[in-house]
């Protein structure tokens, strides 16, 4: 498990999603684009709902655990990217959700 850490506190989130994240949240900041990430937590987690604005002039990093980086999926990052620009912002999604969204959109596959 790996951390998303914003404004002093940590948000853990599995490697492989959370190299997903950082790869579309730089993208955007790259371009200056300001964004809401938002995501669920389930009652194992303590239930809930997180979100966090995310702008180029936020304090972000990003901790993994894992030594070895895993592979990108293109349609994940994609699906994500997409999300991103809706009015929700982007919404974290497993990668199974990110596959039946590309199926039911196309235009994403």
């Amino acid at each position: 498990m790996g951390y998303l850490i914003f404004g002093g506190q940590e948000f853990e989130f599995e490697d492989r999603l959370l190299l997903h994240l950082k790869f579309v949240i730089g993208q955007k900041l790259r371009k200056q684009e300001c964004f809401f990430l938002s995501w669920h937590r389930g009652a194992a987690d303590g239930s809930g709902r997180f979100s966090l604005w995310m702008s180029p002039y936020a304090e972000l990093a990003f901790r993994f655990s894992g030594g070895r980086e895993p592979e990108y999926n293109q349609r994940w990052l994609k699906v994500l990217n997409a999300l991103s620009h809706t009015p929700r912002g982007l919404v974290v999604i497993s990668e199974e959700e990110a596959e039946k969204y590309a199926k039911k959109n196309p235009d994403l596959s």
